[in-house]
């Protein structure tokens, strides 16, 4: 197995706000409002060629340098790179006019990116390992979030669980109601994520995760902030809080924790649960803007990441499964410590995806976010 660097970033959110913060910091709104729509032209799929560099935007560290560099030598092309720090910064970029070949939104982002008219359609069969994805993949053969796969391909998978240190706490119950251990106490960190949080306390409710109602979110809140007292903070950094200590239990990403198990020196003392509850799911995809300059070239980036060799490269370096037929063998082996990273068809088919509320409910949910942040 490849490894990944000495002391890499966390996986997906290193340079989100707050991440490694104490607690405090309040919450960034969610809106997405398109401006005028783009004509058809602007939105039509193109044929995978080169025409010109390409200009990709998407979370540090997402990609393994090697494949980059593979993708540059083939079709002597250079990959030009942004990092976001999260999808209302992804968006408020693209909503500003910069112009980017590539992006990898979250699901209910994508949903929103594909409303508005922001993303061109892809032609499946214009991707020669397509059939790798949709042909045994048959969730992302018609996703909730863009019928038919129309505009977007997966990227990758992942769930939404617990991590913690075996030697510091022993085990766990296998429920959401482990973060309030009286033996992590002071030593517990949620994910600085508005809709993670608020997830998992709807979860432990028996709530819809996405639930945009104010008497569920009273629930929440109040649920929450009996936890808050407990917590040393919010961080998105749950990779190294718990290899350094900071942390004896977090919330955390599933692939994090998998990309974790490359640095730990004894992977036995950490572990990774899914609690009964219900864990939410989420995805991210390969897209084209529709102001993309080189979107030829995108279509071949994006086919480059669909074959077999660089599929479970890229999986062995970021900790996160692809949704690609004959990786999973690759990924098994990777999380062999922690099984319940693994994500299967019934999770996808779970709903627990965050899903886009009414722009009150997406309100309602900002503000019961602050009050969580805030105590």
């Amino acid at each position: 197995m490849s490894p990944v660097p000495p002391t890499p970033p966390t996986r997906r959110a290193l340079l989100r706000a707050g991440a490694g913060g104490l607690l405090g910091a309040a919450a960034t709104g969610c809106g997405f409002m398109p401006a005028a729509r783009p004509d058809a032209k602007a939105l039509a799929p193109v044929r995978a060629r080169v025409d010109g560099d390409l200009v990709y935007f998407n979370w540090a560290d997402y990609v393994d340098p090697s494949v980059f560099k593979g993708f540059e030598k083939e079709y002597g092309v250079k990959v030009v790179q942004s990092n976001f720090d999260s999808m209302e910064g992804m968006v408020a970029k693209l909503n500003a006019g910069n112009r980017y070949d590539i992006v990898f939104p979250t699901a209910k982002w994508a949903q929103r990116l594909v409303r508005g008219g922001r993303l061109r359609r892809i032609d499946h069969s214009r991707l020669s390992n397509a059939h790798a994805v949709f042909g045994t993949y048959t969730y992302y053969a018609d996703p909730w979030y863009d019928p038919g796969s129309a505009h977007t391909v997966p990227f990758t998978a992942y769930k939404t669980g617990i991590g913690w240190r075996r030697d510091r706490i022993g085990e766990l119950t296998g429920s959401w109601k482990d973060l309030w251990s009286d033996r992590a106490r002071g030593k517990v960190f949620l994910l600085d994520d508005r809709d993670e949080v608020l997830g998992m306390g709807a979860l432990e409710l028996g709530l819809g995760v996405s639930t945009g109602d104010t008497g569920d979110l009273d629930r929440i809140t109040a649920l929450l902030g009996t936890l808050r007292p407990r917590l040393r903070g919010f961080s998105s950094d749950s990779y190294n809080n718990l290899l350094n200590g900071n942390a004896v239990m977090t919330q955390a990403w599933s692939g994090d924790m998998a990309a974790m198990l490359n640095q730990a020196e004894d992977p036995s003392v950490f572990g990774f649960q899914a609690p009964k509850e219900g864990t939410p799911i989420n995805s991210d995809c390969y897209a084209i803007p529709w102001n993309a300059q080189h979107p030829g070239t995108a279509m071949l980036f994006i086919d480059y990441m669909l074959r077999p060799e660089n599929v479970k490269k890229n999986i062995e370096y970021i900790g996160y499964p692809m949704p690609v037929a004959g990786s999973e063998k690759t990924y098994a082996d990777l999380v062999k410590p922690f099984p319940e990273c693994l994500v299967t068809e019934a999770d996808l088919k779970a709903g627990l995806f965050f899903r886009n509320g009414s722009r009150a409910a997406e309100d309602a949910r900002d503000t019961a976010w602050t009050h969580v942040k805030a105590g």
